[in-house]
This record gives structure tokens, sequence and C-alpha cells, in this order.
């Protein structure tokens, strides 16, 4: 299986000979193997060239990019292989049917909520009292599937997320500030944590996509829109409480990463180079985990998991088999 790779420095990037070279800023090469390399992250200020654009090109590696402050910019990936005129075509008449529509996104919504119920559950287990959210969270799960339209069914996302948010101060063992969801600028190393996390996750998710023949700007829960991969939004909701938060709760809980690790700036608080380090190498091994998969009764990592949801959808638009709760 291929690899993913981080840069958080400064430096410049190139290709020599078949190899993809960093070199930093104090003159030091470091060679990055190309053939093992299946995606590139990149967060310090880089320069590159267009030969190593069509190195990447050729070699089928997706760029991410972050900017300064720790924010996805965009990607570049090979020019498009997987491609399917028909894909495309069921995926925008289902778009467009609002019954079709709903289904799907009711699916999504209820997977994400699952996910929410199952970490709660976890602690709710270990002498931390969330009963009374978990009995509101069920509430609203049970009432997904009597919502006609994609507003209504975004209220219940959101009264679910409400109530999970409120329950995290109880969980996160260090002395953390965590009223509510605050995203620009993330206002508090929780909120922080969850603004980075879920950038990965929809990076990490979009990477996915691009492997099928699904469009990204085609979604279901999310409305298209002009300057997002809205699909990626969507499957991305089912991924983070599963991936993002539970890696958050650990991390904090285990006291790997502490306020040490953020450093209060005019755009909020950001991570350290230490902090960012750490959060990539924990965001990794999260990805490279292997659970046991019911149905094709195999170990399968949580990053291939991404990927067998978007095979599901694909059978679902176009017909072959309808999308069931993760």
């Amino acid at each position: 299986m291929k690899e993913t790779f981080y840069i958080t420095k400064s430096g410049t990037l190139r290709r020599k000979d078949n190899n993809i070279v960093f070199e930093n800023s104090d003159g030091t090469e470091v060679f990055l193997k190309s053939e093992k390399m299946d995606e590139l992250y990149l967060f310090g200020e880089i320069d590159l060239n267009t030969r190593l654009l069509n190195f990447l090109s050729q070699m089928g590696i997706t760029l991410n990019v972050f900017n300064y402050y720790g924010y996805y910019s965009g990607s570049y990936y090979p020019r498009e292989s997987k491609v399917s005129g028909y894909l495309l075509v069921e995926q925008v008449k289902t778009q467009i049917d609002l019954p079709r529509r709903m289904k799907i996104a009711k699916e999504i919504v209820c997977s994400a909520a699952r996910n929410i119920y199952r970490n709660l559950r976890y602690y709710n287990k270990r002498e931390v009292d969330l009963s009374v959210a978990m009995s509101e969270i069920e509430y609203f799960i049970s009432k997904i599937d009597e919502m006609e339209n994609i507003n209504s069914l975004m209220g219940i996302e959101g009264n679910i997320r409400k109530i999970y948010y409120d329950q995290w101060t109880k969980i996160i063992k260090q002395d953390v500030e965590f009223e509510k969801r605050v995203k620009r600028p993330p206002d508090n190393m929780v909120n922080t944590l969850i603004s980075f996390l879920n950038s990965m996750m929809y990076t990490t998710v979009l990477s996915e996509i691009y492997k099928t023949q699904l469009n990204p700007t085609v979604s279901f829960l999310h409305e298209p829109g002009n300057k997002r991969f809205s699909l990626a939004l969507d499957i991305a909701e089912i991924f983070k409480p599963l991936i993002v938060d539970r890696m958050i709760f650990s991390m904090l809980n285990k006291k790997q990463i502490t306020k040490s690790h953020f450093i209060d700036k005019s755009r909020g608080l950001e991570l350290t180079d230490v902090g960012l380090k750490i959060l990539l190498g924990e965001y990794e091994n999260r990805l490279k985990k292997v659970l046991k998969h019911k149905g094709l009764k195999r170990e399968v990592s949580y990053r291939y998991l991404i990927r067998l949801e978007c095979y599901k959808l694909m059978k679902s638009v176009i017909g072959e088999k309808r999308l069931r709760r993760f």
C-alpha cells in the first residue's frame, strides 16, 4: 500500500531523476520515495515548479496544500483517468430528484449520528454520565426519517451536534475551555483541533473520492457550491466522529496534546510546529488502523473504509443497491 508524506518545514521541492527531493532552508536534502507515495501534504512555504507537477501527475500523486495558518488551500491532482459520463449523469439525476436525494442525505446524517452516539456510549461506560445526552440524541435519530426536506434534516443534524459538543468538557480530562463550536478563527485549543483535523478529514475523503468515478462537486446533504467539493463534506460527516473526534478525546486525555502545543496569534490559537507533527503522526496512524469488515469478512484500514463508502454511494446512485446506514 502506498503512503502519505507530510512536509511541515519551508524549502524547495523538485524532481531529481525519477525521485522527489525536498531541500530545507539550510540546504539539507531529503529524498522522498516517489514509488511509495500516494499523497503529499505541504504545510510550510514550499517552492516548486511545473517539472515536479508533471512528475506528480505521471506518478499519480495528489498534492494537498495548507496555508501559513494551517488552513486547507487546495489540491493538485493528476489528470482524471477514472471518469464515467454515465455515473455523472446518474449522480446529477439523483441530486435533483428530491425523494432520491433525501434517502441518501438521511443515511449520511443517520450514520454520523450513530457514530456520535457510539462515542458517547463508550465514555458513558467509563464513569462519565452521558445518559441524558444519549437519550436526547436517540430521540433526534428517531426523527430523521420523518424529515421532508434538506433544511429540516440539517436542523436535526445541528441539534445532535450541539448536544454532542455540550458533553465534551465531561469527556475531556484536561482543563479546557469549550463552550461552543467556533470556526473562524477557532478561539481555543479544542476548536483549533477540530478545525484542523476536520480539514484533514476533508482532504482525505477528497483523495479517496478521486480514486473512484464519483464527481466530488455533486453532493446530497450539503448544497453543491462553487468553491468547494461538497461531496467530500457529505462523506466526511460520517467519519469525523469515528476518526477525528475519537482522536481528539484520546490525545487530550493522554496529554499527548496540551496547551504548550498552541500559540496565540492574531487569527486565533494556532498549533506549534511540534504540535503539528504530533497531530499528523497520530492522524496517519488512525487512518492505517484496521478493523474487521463484516461484509467483506476481512480486515480493512479506516482509509479504505472511506473508499468503500464511496463505492456504496456509487451503487446507490445507479440504483444497484440502496445506501445503508454505516
